[in-house]
Parts: C-alpha cells; sequence; structure tokens
C-alpha cells in the first residue's frame, strides 16, 4: 500500500498565507494589526528555537510581536506582573508564554493570570471548559492543528474509531475532546490509552484513525496498527545520529518505516503536524485580535 503523506508543510504554508491576506485586509480596513506578546523564561534550546520561529512567522504574517526573554532566575511575581501588563496593553491581543517555566514557578497558577481573551494557547482554564462543552474557544495550537489536517486532507473522522494514545492537557485531552463533539469534522467514537494500559496495542490495533502524542521516539510499530488506518503522529523525539551534522535527527513516537506501507494515510516527521502549531497560533492571535475589536 502507498499510503497519502499528510504534508503538514504544504497545508501550514496555506494557512499562513491565509492569514496574511486577512491580515492585511484588516489593516486596510481598521489601521489594527494583531499584536502577539511572548514570554521566554530560562535557557531551554527547544524552547529559544522554537520562539524564534514564532517571530519569523509574526514578521511574514505582519503582526505586531514582542518577545521578553527572561533569566532562568525570574520570580513567579515577576512573571505575573509582566502578564499584567500585557493582559492590560490595547496593542497585545494574543500572549504566549512558553512551556516548560523553571521548577520553582508555578505553571498553572501563571496560565491562569493570562486573560482568556488573550489566551492564544488555549490552555486558561476557561477556554478549556468551553472547549469541553464545545462553545467557541481558543483552542489549543497542536490539536487545533490536527483537526484542520483532517478537514484538509478529507479525512472525515465522523463515525471513525480514533485511538488517541496520550492524556496530556497539551494534546492528548483536547483532541479527544474536539474529535467527540456532535458536529462536522468530528462526530467519531473516541478511545483515549495511556500508561495506565497492560498492553496499549489491544486499542491501537482497533484504530481507524490513530493519534500517538506519546512523547516517545518509535512506540508505535507495524504490529500495533490496523491496515488501512489514518496515522496522526505528534511527536517531536531527538535521537542520537552519527550520520547528521548536528549529532541528532528528530522522529516521531511512530516508527514510520514500518508502519506506512500499512496506512492509508500518514503524517511524517519532520514534516507533519509539528508546522501546525505555529500557523494555527497565528490564526488564533487573528480571531483575537477580530474578538477585541468587536468589543471596543
Amino acid at each position: 500500500m502507498n499510503p497519502i503523506i499528510i504534508d503538514g508543510k504544504k497545508t501550514s504554508l496555506e494557512i499562513r498565507q491565509e492569514v496574511t491576506e486577512q491580515v492585511a485586509q484588516l489593516k486596510r480596513e481598521t489601521g489594527i494589526v494583531p499584536g502577539l506578546a511572548v514570554i521566554l523564561v530560562g535557557d531551554d534550546p527547544a524552547s529559544h528555537s522554537y520562539v524564534k520561529s514564532k517571530e519569523k512567522a509574526c514578521r511574514d504574517a505582519g503582526f505586531y510581536s514582542i518577545t521578553e526573554r527572561l533569566p532562568a532566575s525570574t520570580q513567579q511575581a515577576e512573571l505575573m506582573t509582566l502578564v499584567r501588563k500585557f493582559n492590560d496593553d490595547p496593542l497585545i491581543h494574543g500572549i504566549l508564554v512558553q512551556m516548560p517555566l523553571p521548577h520553582h514557578i508555578d505553571e498553572q497558577t501563571v496560565i491562569e493570570t493570562i486573560d482568556p481573551e488573550k489566551d492564544v494557547d488555549g490552555f486558561h482554564p476557561v477556554n478549556v471548559g468551553r472547549m469541553m462543552i464545545g462553545l467557541d474557544a481558543f483552542i489549543p495550537c497542536t490539536p487545533a492543528g490536527i483537526m484542520e489536517l483532517l478537514k484538509r486532507w478529507s479525512i472525515d473522522p465522523s463515525g471513525k474509531h480514533v485511538v488517541v494514545a496520550g492524556r496530556s492537557n497539551l494534546v492528548g485531552k483536547p483532541i479527544a475532546m474536539l474529535l467527540m463533539q456532535k458536529k462536522s469534522g468530528a462526530n467519531a467514537v473516541v478511545t483515549m490509552v495511556h500508561t495506565g494500559a497492560h498492553d496499549i496495542s489491544i486499542y491501537t490495533r482497533q484504530a481507524d484513525i490513530l493519534i500517538a502524542a506519546i512523547g516517545k521516539p518509535h512506540v508505535i510499530t507495524a504490529s500495533m496498527v490496523k491496515p488501512g488506518c489514518v496515522v496522526i503522529d505528534v511527536g517531536i523525539n531527538r535521537i542520537s545520529d552519527s550520520n547528521s551534522k548536528t549529532g541528532y535527527r528528530m522522529v516521531g513516537d511512530v516508527d514510520f518505516d514500518s508502519v506506512a506501507p500499512l496506512a492509508y494515510a500518514i503524517t511524517p516527521v519532520p514534516g507533519g503536524v509539528g508546522l501546525m502549531t505555529i500557523a494555527l497560533l497565528l490564526q488564533n492571535t487573528l480571531k483575537a485580535t477580530r474578538n477585541l475589536l468587536r468589543k471596543d
């Protein structure tokens, strides 16, 4: 079987181009451009790289963007003061505090300090609750990116058995909630499987659509999938590779080489879900801008 390779790069570029055009139109009509504030605390290399990608994406889309880089020694009170400053800044429509934070800072308290109307990461309990009951909300960017991939690649989950491997607040829980909603583009029968299961393959082999969000390289192998399934690999794992200039390479939670021949469609890593996250962050920030303009 030659699977459909779900090209996240192509789809993310389409979304980013759409956002760029809408930002230009918004500026022509109102004089307003979306403003995004990103706060980065500490020296995590992956976070710094990701924030640089966000900065470039904002520039390309015509956003107003601010990045505050703070040392790892920053105290929680100082961080929360900065968040509140951006809450009150009329030029800022979206606020993103890059995770993870240093261990001495309570991430949940920081998240709850962000104005829900500027919570473009979709982590505030208000947005999580609204998403849970099917109301309009900011959706976490990675789950939102998965939903866009399914939609734009004409993969209809309605009535399908979707198995979500992983139960994180960032991906597993929200994508399960989104896919079980009684609406177009969802309406799936969803099973969540996690480390509490003695053998996750009992469940993954039943999946019409398998979403792997475990955070471990090559956990999902060919013996764990049903022929003809759709495989969405959310994992981004760094493994050693002596043939690479960097000494490592990025792989997913799925053993692509063994699973792809069995799949109807599959996302690669890199080049799949990961690229969608920034595109949906831009989309969320544009949405926040429009919401706040309607309130003025």
